[in-house]
């Protein structure tokens, strides 16, 4: 029987110059996510929507999750499976797209792990580990655009 659960934040917008809204370059497109017990996480819009380049924004953090997400349960899967990982590194890439109304979405992700797991271990069996993620990832069961992988592997 499945468990529901809550997830908690409080999202501040911090972008108020003084006048607020009352024009569209009045204000900053900045905030804090707040979650219970954790820092504070300074966000900004996408940069190609007036944020600030410096901060995370909306995209990033998707990405990111997504990405997170998949490492653990590999992790996890691997360490089950008897693969030693010694090392797991993930540059992703989110393709998005965006129309002339503005709106935008994400068309695909691709996570690109490097995996550095013991010398000796099965590197197949370390590979088809990430057909088995998606049955298990929340994130990627969540988002509504296809997620593939690119791995690459070394042995220590």
């Amino acid at each position: 029987m499945s468990k529901q659960h809550d997830y908690t934040a409080r999202i501040v917008w911090t972008g108020n110059r003084g006048e607020g809204t009352k024009t569209y370059r009045g204000y900053d497109r900045s905030w804090d996510i707040a979650t219970p017990g954790k820092p504070i996480t300074h966000c900004s819009n996408d940069p190609l929507l007036g944020g600030d380049a410096a901060l995370p924004n909306p995209e990033d953090l998707l990405l990111s999750s997504l990405s997170a997400c998949h490492m653990l349960w590999y992790l996890h899967l691997a360490s089950v499976a008897g693969i030693t990982v010694l090392s797991y590194q993930d540059d992703p890439v989110g393709v998005g797209e965006t129309s002339p109304n503005g709106a935008g979405r994400f068309l695909r992700a691709t996570l690109k792990p490097h995996i550095v797991v013991r010398a000796g271990d099965d590197l197949a069996e370390a590979e088809a580990i990430h057909h088995r993620i998606h049955e298990f990832c929340f994130i990627a069961r969540s988002v509504n655009f296809p997620v593939s992988y690119d791995a690459t592997y070394a042995t220590a």
